[in-house]
């Protein structure tokens, strides 16, 4: 059986509101807390089910933990329990990092606050790299993963191919190549709903995708601030596989230099707070969100229109994971054994690779150069630093940073904080 335990709703709640304030760490902290609280202590999945929809959740584009959460709530207490899971993993989360992006647009030019996120920055950048490795060992397995990294890095980094079409090339590529794949025992899936059934579920939850950001073009445009967010970070959730460091290169040159939302400095702010809160990373993005709408507000109070910016991007963000889920969560069982769409996925991951080495040579040149300007190289527009413009104090963050990621295999908290102190104690002897 896959359920040992049935809970009650309110045990449903009452446990995925704890995951989702306890939720730091990352996906993989954020999985093994889940698997000791569902499938360790109180047995409401076996370990045959959890892995079986662990599986599916990294099929999926967008947050797998959170989309994990919402497979577990949709298996126990169906579409309500998968609503409630799912939200309760990113609500304490989103509140926080919302919070935050209200604070630091209202008071993060304040010395103090800049003096420890730039001991952050230094912390993000050695995790950031970490990732990287991490994710390369599990996907490089062989020559044709390491081309398709090269080819996604050059893609890119030199020249500038959108994030969207790289996944979409891989995809394809991947399943073109086939290949067999090693299939999860499970039990005899359950009768399937009919496609009429399937049809409507995903007309539901198309809608309540796109419910808030047509509601919010309608009262302020279709060129205004809140439908631009929208339909950028929709196409992010469509195309975000790999976990958010992949789509974060992506973001970050976009936000940044074609749409002008932030700067570097503050994209780099912006993911040392992810690291810091609880929920998924790619929470980061309601940070972007808070400071476009801000900035952007047309009409609006600021803080409104940050409000309003932050939640339109959390909406469009998260909500299609409800949909993969909804739709998808009945047909699991074929789906994971899909040897081509194994070999699909195989091959994103390969590419997410060198589109996360693009991410950790952005974060590198922004936190160790004061100067980055792109710079034309034969037919290439590179990103290349003034070496003149090193700094030696970012320089010597990184590498302490880097000696407890890599040396000591020091928790995260211990890096950030480390990294945060020292980031003050160089501001107060400067």
């Amino acid at each position: 059986m896959s359920i040992a335990v049935r809970p009650s709703f309110a045990d449903l709640v009452s446990v995925f509101l704890k995951v989702g304030l306890l939720g730091f760490g990352g996906p993989a902290g954020q999985i093994a807390l889940m698997h000791r609280m569902i499938v360790e202590e109180r047995r409401w999945l076996d370990e045959e089910r959890y892995l079986a929809a662990l599986n599916f959740s990294m099929l999926l584009p967008g947050p797998e933990a959170q989309q994990l959460a919402t497979y577990v709530g949709w298996h126990l207490h169906g579409v309500r329990g998968g609503v409630a899971a799912g939200l309760l993993f990113v609500l304490p989360g989103f509140v926080i990092i919302t919070v935050i992006a209200a604070v630091y647009a209202a008071y993060g030019d304040v010395p103090m606050v800049a003096a420890l996120f730039y001991g952050l920055k230094a912390a993000v950048l050695a995790i950031v790299v970490e990732a990287l490795v991490r994710i390369a060992r599990r996907a490089l397995g062989s020559g044709f993963a390491y081309g398709l990294a090269a080819a996604a890095f050059v893609a890119i980094y030199a020249l500038h191919v959108p994030f969207p079409l790289i996944v979409l090339g891989a995809a394809v590529i991947g399943a073109i190549r086939g290949g067999a794949a090693n299939g999860v025992s499970l039990p005899p899936p359950a009768r399937r709903p009919g496609f009429g059934h399937t049809l409507r579920t995903a007309a539901t939850w198309v809608a309540v995708w796109g419910a808030l950001p047509l509601a919010l073009a309608l009262l302020t445009g279709f060129d205004g601030i809140f439908a631009r967010l929208g339909a950028f970070f929709s196409t992010m959730a469509v195309v975000t596989f790999g976990g958010a460091y992949a789509v974060l290169a992506y973001v970050a040159q976009a936000a940044v230099e074609t749409e002008g939302w932030l700067s570097a400095r503050e994209m780099l702010d912006a993911l040392a707070m992810a690291e810091t809160t609880p929920g998924p990373l790619i929470l980061v993005l309601v940070f972007v969100g808070y400071l476009a709408g801000f900035r952007n507000a047309g009409g609006l109070d600021p803080v409104v229109g940050g409000l309003l910016g932050a939640l339109v991007t959390g909406w469009v963000t998260f909500a299609p994971s409800f949909l993969w889920i909804f739709v998808g969560a009945p047909y699991v069982d074929a789906i994971i054994r899909s040897p081509r769409l194994k070999a699909a996925l195989s091959a994103v991951t390969a590419a997410v690779v060198g589109v996360i080495l693009n991410l950790s040579v952005w974060f590198a040149l922004h936190v160790l150069f004061r100067e980055v300007p792109r710079t034309p190289v034969g037919p290439f527009n590179l990103d290349l630093p003034v070496l003149a413009s090193v700094d030696g104090t970012a320089v010597a963050l990184s590498a302490v940073s880097a000696v407890l990621v890599f040396g000591l295999k020091a928790p995260l908290w211990v890096t950030l904080t480390t990294a945060a102190a020292l980031g003050l104690l160089a501001h107060a002897v400067s």
